[in-house]
């Protein structure tokens, strides 16, 4: 099945009212990966989206897996020390884009040349491919680099009809994986359109390729509920991008984070993407903007905004992570870039708006702003995280180095998360297993 031109679900968008949201109650990071710096002595490295990695026989091992666009992954373990790095792929020629890598996710037990292979897969936007890197629990417990190169050779673009298209970089950008049963699926977003793209890895003689299995087209452009037609905000020929994802794969539901316009839920059935939801709008929603083509950026015009927006994100929409607790219970998070907080929704349900957190200045680490990607994990990491890890980018690592801007990623117990909140949230560390793909 495929959803496209999804103009009749503008009447029937889920409205967000109430009293004005609570203040973020605020919690800080325990640990923080090394700054890193895009210019050209950082390798133009740019921290963006992470994955934390189980490993099975000692938690206390695993590690965070974290994208850093143009220079590529680096491997990081649990007190935040780099083990390794990876460079993005160099451009095929000279008039080709190089690789760019955005987004990471892992699956477990994938089959690979008949051995179940957990599987780190990242989205590189440079190239419009999928990465998969094979993670060696062996390697891990040694301390040697734990990440391995799989991917097919003959792995083709995820959009693009062409080579020359690519280079045109409407490429593959957001990712969130899962897996079902013995399969193992990736829904990935497209850079500068709506679409979302559905696909099914498989094992090409020891090397994991792909092939699609559904597509799904969100809206562009929005009735509003005043009956005047509205458009987010973006650069001139762009449309308005998802980036965060995260697939619930207990419920099998995906949850879309399109940027200018808010939150998404589409239930999986079969594999197949069904009518998505819009389950909370950005601040910004529905209102006008003129694009400033000197300084490259839309100008929202607030004075006339018609009030049609949610109360809980401010634009961007960004990183979602699940929260897994019994009996389908736990949470959605989602970044709200706008103002360096994060969501908190139910994740059962209707998925009913709880509270938002900020991670400010601690003792160990300062605090993040402008976060992209976000990760969370229930089971018990070792004596470091013992009730869990949340992982979240930081757009402003302090100090900063003269006038170098640093990214890193931040780790925080999610028992700093739960006890935060007047109603504290559920700690289970039992209750799910990451490796259990029934």
């Amino acid at each position: 099945m495929s959803v496209s031109a999804l103009s009749s679900l503008t009447a029937a968008l889920l409205m967000v009212s109430g009293a004005a949201a609570p203040q973020p109650v605020a919690v800080s990071a325990r640990v923080e990966t090394p700054a890193v710096y895009d210019d050209e002595a950082g390798g133009n490295a740019d921290a963006d989206d992470p994955a934390v990695w189980v490993d099975p026989d000692h938690p206390g091992r695993s590690i965070v897996i974290g994208t850093l666009k143009e220079a590529g992954l680096d491997v990081y373990g649990l007190d935040g020390r780099r083990l390794q790095h990876i460079a993005a792929p160099e451009a095929p020629n000279d008039d080709a884009a190089p690789g760019r890598f955005n987004n990471v996710d892992v699956v477990h037990g994938f089959e690979l040349g008949g051995r179940k292979t957990d599987l780190a897969l990242v989205s590189d936007r440079g190239r419009d491919r999928i990465r998969a890197y094979a993670i060696d629990p062996a390697a891990v417990a040694a301390g040697r680099p734990p990440l391995k190169d799989v991917t097919a050779a003959d792995a083709a673009p995820v959009f693009s009809a062409s080579e020359a298209e690519v280079d045109d970089q409407r490429t593959a950008y957001g990712l969130a994986a899962f897996s079902d049963d013995d399969n193992a699926y990736v829904a990935v977003s497209r850079r500068s359109e709506t679409r979302v793209r559905l696909l099914q890895l498989e094992d090409r003689d020891g090397r994991v390729g792909y092939k699609t299995e559904d597509t799904l087209d969100l809206p562009a452009s929005f009735t509003l509920p005043n009956g005047t037609s509205w458009t987010p905000c973006a650069d001139p020929g762009d449309h308005a991008q998802v980036e965060g994802m995260v697939v619930d794969q207990e419920q099998h539901v995906l949850y879309a984070a399109q940027e200018d316009v808010g939150l998404w839920r589409v239930d999986l059935d079969d594999e197949e993407f069904d009518r998505p939801e819009l389950i909370d709008r950005v601040r910004e929603y529905g209102t006008p903007w003129t694009y400033d083509a000197q300084e490259e950026e839309c100008v929202l015009d607030t004075a006339h905004d018609p009030g049609f927006g949610g109360e809980h994100l401010s634009a961007d929409a960004e990183g979602a992570a699940i929260y897994h607790a019994a009996d389908g219970k736990g949470y959605l998070l989602a970044s709200s870039q706008g103002d360096n907080t994060f969501a908190v929704y139910e994740r059962q349900g209707r998925n009913a708006y709880l509270g938002s957190f900020a991670v400010t200045d601690g003792a160990a680490t300062d605090g993040v702003q402008h976060s992209d990607g976000a990760t969370v994990v229930n089971v018990p990491l070792g004596r470091s995280f013992p009730k869990g890890l949340l992982v979240t980018h930081d757009g402003e690592a302090t100090p900063v180095d003269g006038d170098r801007e640093g990214t890193n990623f931040k780790l925080t117990g999610w028992e700093s998360v739960a006890t935060a909140f007047p109603q504290r949230l559920t700690i289970d560390t039992r209750s799910f297993d990451p490796r259990d793909t029934d």
